[in-house]
């Protein structure tokens, strides 16, 4: 059985998440901004968690940072359980958590994975910033959820 069958939840992040968070998560392990970003975005509610048999293995960061819109700061999946649907549910669970009519998402150019996502999960192109990370522009990526 794959790891998108036995995924049996997605729910809200609690802080007894982010210690299995940051297993799986080597940046946030070892970064204190992330870590800090971490524990504020499950302390504002705004971090959903993927669970399989019980444990998570996935989670996805829903801001409104954004020019007050839903923005999908940071989807991450544990390493075994990656290319298996589990970013794709929690994009599907952000959106419909999202309290906006637009939901925004971006990622670096050279991140191809992270664009076949994106653009499986029904977002399209809205826009590039350069400048953020040398040599690698960043796209951001749009979706209408209502209205």
């Amino acid at each position: 059985m794959s790891a998108t069958q036995e995924l049996t939840l997605v729910r809200q992040a609690t802080p007894d998440d982010l210690s299995a968070m940051l297993a799986f998560d080597t940046y946030a392990s070892t970064n204190p901004g992330r870590r800090h970003f971490l524990e504020e975005s499950v302390g504002k509610h705004q971090c959903l968690v993927a669970l399989c048999s019980g444990a998570v293995i996935g989670y996805v960061v829903l801001t409104y940072h954004f020019f007050d819109y839903g923005f999908v700061a940071l989807v991450v999946v544990a390493p075994a359980h990656r290319r298996q649907g589990v970013a794709f549910q929690l994009l599907a669970a952000a959106e419909a958590a999202c309290k906006t009519a637009k939901l925004f998402i971006s990622t670096n150019q050279s991140n191809l994975p992270s664009r076949r996502l994106i653009l499986k999960a029904g977002f399209v192109p809205s826009g590039v910033i350069e400048n953020l990370d040398e040599q690698d522009p960043e796209l951001v990526y749009f979706k209408r959820i209502r209205g």
